[in-house]
């Protein structure tokens, strides 16, 4: 259902041009450019939660502020580029592994999603039955904090946050049913499609990267860097997709302490 049934005109204008915003910031290569939404972030997400029918944008934007804070932390912890006096200060990309470091401090004491407990058993099942690494089930928990309503502004929705297209190629029905908002279906869908970036890259960075981004945009970037790996890239990537990666691996590390780069696909 739209946003647009239950909002008040004005709440309907702001919402909308915030998440065009978003949209916007997410798809450019700045992460710091996502710290300044986070004032307005805060103040619109009691709007969505007020009603049953923008409830899960309200989720989806709830489990997404940790990427304003971040942002906002990597732009204190990067020293600016050296420039002449009196020029604008100039602050270069963050590195990845500042990225990292600053993820596994934000998710430190960082508390279960209430949900997890009922849909981590049961998701885990799914993934090993399709020969996936049982601890990726936490990817759910940086798409949706593990709320099956969840609804993203670009059109992703479920668990594992999948876009109608994708769905579709995975089998799932996104009309007149939306299958996607099936917690089990969902799962096995994302199980799927996860197994199939990693047959296709070979390295769950990428894997993740392109789960984010689409398939084109990694494969695209490879070939022109002449690279092979996330880290050689990831500062071309969209900022949504730069902060991604590092968010579910350090999501890995807290919950089942063990690094991405560590996991094999269960033998069958």
């Amino acid at each position: 259902m739209s946003i647009q049934v239950t909002l008040s005109n004005i709440d309907q204008q702001r919402v909308g041009q915030f998440f065009t915003e978003l949209q916007r910031r997410y798809a450019g290569t700045s992460v710091y450019e996502l710290g300044s939404l986070k004032e307005n972030a805060s103040r619109l997400l009691p709007v969505l939660q007020a009603f049953e029918e923008t409830q899960p944008y309200g989720v989806w934007l709830q489990t997404h502020l940790d990427y304003f804070d971040t942002a906002d932390e990597l732009r204190r912890e990067t020293r600016p580029a050296p420039s002449k006096p009196g020029a604008a200060v100039i602050l270069p990309t963050p590195s990845i592994q500042l990225q990292r470091t600053v993820w596994n401090r934000q998710l430190q004491k960082r508390p279960l999603p209430p949900l997890a407990q009922t849909y981590v058993p049961r998701v885990k099942q799914i993934f090993m039955s399709e020969r996936m690494p049982p601890q990726l089930v936490w990817v759910a928990e940086v798409e949706s904090s593990f709320d099956p309503q969840a609804r993203s502004p670009a059109g992703a929705a479920g668990l594992f946050q999948l876009m109608p297209a994708t769905a579709r190629t995975l089998s799932l029905s996104a009309w007149p049913r939306d299958e996607r908002f099936q917690p089990d279906k969902n799962a096995r869908a994302a199980a799927k499609y996860l197994r199939s970036l990693y047959g296709h890259y070979g390295d769950w960075r990428l894997a993740l990267a392109a789960y984010n981004a689409g398939e084109g945009r990694v494969d695209q970037l490879l070939k022109q860097q002449k690279a092979r790996t996330f880290d050689a890239i990831a500062r071309r990537l969209p900022a949504e997709t730069q902060m991604y990666v590092p968010k579910v691996e350090a999501t890995l590390h807290k919950r089942e302490g063990v690094a991405l780069g560590d996991l094999k696909l269960p033998a069958g």
